[in-house]
C-alpha cells in the first residue's frame, strides 16, 4: 500500500496540484504542520488550503523530488525548487491512515533566506485564495 500512495502522491504533484486529486487524498481530520505557523493546522479544508496553495508556491518547473524515504505508512520526500533566484531545500513528511488517506502532513524548509521566501510567497498565495 505504501508504494501506491507514494504514486498517488507523484501523480497529485505531477498534475499540477489539482484540488479535486488532493481532497481524494486527505482524511476529513488530517493535520498539517506548516515550516512557518506555529501550531497544527486540523481539518481536510484548511489542510486543502495549505496545500494548494503550497503546490501553487513551490510546484513551478524547478521542482523536484531528490530523495524518497518510505517506511509502511510514513514517508519522507527531500524536495528542491526555486523561488526568485532562492534555492530551496525542504522535506515532505507524510503520514498515511488504513484507509489510504493523508493523515498528517509535515513540511520542512532550509535554508533561513529560503523559509522566509516561502513565508512570503504563502501568505500572498492563502490570502488570494480567500478573496
Amino acid at each position: 500500500m505504501s508504494r501506491q500512495n507514494l504514486a498517488r502522491w507523484h501523480a497529485y504533484m505531477e498534475g499540477g496540484g489539482d484540488p479535486a486529486l488532493l481532497a481524494d487524498l486527505l482524511a476529513d481530520d488530517a493535520v498539517f504542520h506548516s515550516p512557518v505557523v506555529h501550531t497544527p493546522q486540523a481539518g481536510k479544508p484548511v489542510v486543502m488550503a495549505y496545500l494548494v496553495a503550497a503546490s501553487h508556491v513551490l510546484g513551478n518547473e524547478a521542482f523536484r523530488y531528490v530523495r524518497e524515504l518510505v517506511d509502511g505508512d510514513e514517508m519522507m520526500l527531500e524536495f528542491v525548487t526555486e523561488l526568485d533566484g532562492i534555492t530551496i531545500n525542504g522535506v515532505d513528511i507524510i503520514r498515511w491512515n488504513s484507509e489510504g488517506k493523508i493523515s498528517d502532513f509535515k513540511v520542512m524548509v532550509r535554508p533561513l533566506k529560503a523559509i522566509n521566501k516561502v513565508w512570503e510567497m504563502m501568505a500572498a498565495q492563502l490570502e488570494a485564495a480567500k478573496g
